[in-house]
């Protein structure tokens, strides 16, 4: 039975759905408030890294649901952010989180990429890594881009 009366919403949602559930076990949570900030915040990292064309080809692959989230807040004037190292790029998501947020930046970052690969078309998922300077690939571990 239809949750919302339209496929197009319940497909979605249900996408949306595996994409928390996936995050949740990765970060050992139970709370899906946690998975969703920390899914928020990564792919709002990412968008702001990539520049804006790159950003509309990822948001293209996205369930709509995480589409909109995705695009949530975004200040095209802004982008590309410069984040060129590790440290400077978690710290971006850290501004993302919130203040209360107790998720280990990197191990939270990883773990969004994680399912990214494993929900997205690998070959552009492989795309959008080889764009990244170095030091952000090895965010994506156990990748082989």
């Amino acid at each position: 039975m239809s949750r919302t009366g339209l496929a197009v919403f319940d497909k979605t949602l249900h996408e949306t759905n595996l994409w928390l559930k996936k995050l949740m076990e990765l970060l050992g949570t139970h709370d899906r408030a946690v998975a969703y900030g920390v899914l928020k915040a990564t792919l709002h990292a990412l968008r702001d890294r990539i520049g804006p064309e790159n950003a509309t080809h990822l948001a293209a692959q996205l369930p709509i649901l995480l589409r909109g989230v995705y695009y949530e807040g975004w200040h095209l004037a802004g982008t590309p952010t410069r984040e060129r190292h590790t440290e400077g790029f978690l710290d971006h998501v850290r501004r993302e989180l919130a203040m209360d947020s107790e998720a280990d930046t990197e191990l939270a970052t990883r773990a969004v990429f994680e399912v990214m690969w494993e929900e997205l078309d690998q070959g552009e998922v492989a795309k959008l890594i080889r764009m990244l300077p170095t030091e952000l690939r090895e965010l994506w571990t156990g990748v082989d881009a």
